[in-house]
């Protein structure tokens, strides 16, 4: 995350992830986007995750950690992922398109965490502040900042995010992980 964004660009995303979740869950094709039309901002590359929403509950949350394509791309293509490919969820619906909230987030790029041990890692995180990303071998995870919100102490944010990787919950204290933390600008359409 280069530089933060203005609110118009801020619209602009949300309004090219809501195109592009419409169009494809209603079978039309996708209009190519209009670059020259987009701030510099928006066509360096940058990395976002696409969160889904009906009345607070999570209905799919795709995206990357690191920017390979322009932040206007990345966006659309978590948008269309998020609504048709979260293997948590089936793929949305056209009636559910109206109560569908969009959340994007912008990603930092995530820089490793040095840590002595699994107390050190606890007194190393900024609950609220930081995205974190667990690894192992060729396992990974990551939880937005975002989910401080629902697992707001530490010790069961790293057990969950052991977890989601698919590995016993207490890996996080039994073995010296590498541990990578972002953070994120997030905003979302206005109900």
């Amino acid at each position: 995350m280069s530089t933060s964004l203005t609110d118009g660009e801020k619209q602009t995303l949300l309004r090219i992830a809501r195109e592009a979740i419409e169009n494809t869950v209603q079978g039309r094709r996708l209009p190519p986007l209009e670059k020259e039309s987009l701030t510099p901002v928006l066509r360096e590359n940058g990395a976002s995750f696409v969160t889904l929403t009906i009345h607070n509950d999570l209905r799919g949350c795709i995206g990357a950690l690191e920017a390979h394509q322009p932040l206007a791309d990345d966006v659309r293509e978590h948008a269309i992922a998020a609504a048709l490919e979260d293997p948590r969820f089936p793929p949305v619906s056209e009636n559910e398109l109206n109560r569908i909230q969009i959340e994007v987030s912008y990603l930092s790029q995530p820089q490793e965490l040095q840590y002595l041990d699994a107390d050190d890692l606890l007194k190393k995180l900024r609950p609220h502040i930081d995205g974190v990303i667990l690894k192992h071998g060729f396992r990974r995870a990551t939880f937005l900042p975002q989910v401080w919100e629902k697992i707001p102490e530490p010790e069961e944010f790293l057990r969950q995010l052991c977890y989601k990787m698919n590995e016993r919950p207490n890996l996080w204290r039994e073995t010296k992980l590498q541990v990578y933390v972002y953070q994120v600008e997030e905003f979302h359409e206005l109900n």
